[in-house]
């Protein structure tokens, strides 16, 4: 089995020699490191290596993350409309936005890593939506971009074959983890609702976009 593997629910719970329901439960919490692809969960056999040695290490004092909230992870700057046809361009043009935050310090090695992370792995999670997203040591604080895209990006391949026009990109630094992952999680849990995605496909400034997260 190879670090890069991607494995499925079953797979992690055979390899950890714990319950399906354990991993299920941990995967939901944000507890353990994994993506979702539309009802289905994917973990990286590296981060879960990890994640175990992180597991079995004497426990850290860090505080856990606040409950998030809109205005700590969005900002006007980095909210962007896109019209491309295709992932990567529409990729291309969010890490170029993100990268001119300033807690990203390598502008190269988030353009590289995001693109080489899709190639493992759609972050497309059906709805129309795509959350790209990475942990690197160059970046020093969680940072967020949106992309409302205004033509349909077709090649994402989500599982309900639905093209992408709303995508979040997410960067974090390493010790960010579960930060990370709620961040994931609150968005995805947000996008859930059919009419935020409508209006936030209807919008025509940043400010509106903003806005929208900041009263759900």
């Amino acid at each position: 089995m190879s670090d890069d593997d991607i494995l499925t629910l079953e797979e992690v719970a055979k390899y950890l020699r714990v319950s399906e329901r354990t991993i299920y439960d941990c995967a939901q919490k944000g507890e353990i490191p994994a993506g979702k692809i539309r009802a289905s969960w994917r973990f990286k056999k590296s981060e879960i290596d990890k994640w175990v040695n992180e597991k079995l290490s004497p426990p850290n004092l860090n505080p856990k993350p606040n409950p998030i909230r809109a205005e700590s992870i969005l900002s006007l700057q980095r909210i962007i409309f896109l019209n491309y046809p295709n992932k990567r361009d529409a990729l291309l043009a969010l890490a170029d936005n993100l990268s001119a935050s300033p807690q990203v310090k390598n502008r190269q090695e988030l353009t590289t890593e995001i693109l080489k992370r899709e190639e493992l792995m759609s972050t497309a999670v059906g709805c129309g939506i795509a959350i790209p997203h990475i942990r690197l040591p160059s970046v020093t604080d969680l940072v967020v971009s949106v992309g409302i895209s205004r033509t349909d990006i077709v090649d994402f391949h989500p599982l309900d074959d639905e093209p992408v026009r709303l995508l979040f990109m997410v960067a974090a630094a390493h010790n960010q983890h579960a930060y990370y992952l709620q961040t994931i999680s609150w968005f995805n849990t947000r996008l859930f609702n059919p009419e935020l995605r409508t209006s936030l496909l209807s919008t025509q400034t940043p400010q509106e976009v903003y806005d929208l997260f900041n009263t759900e």
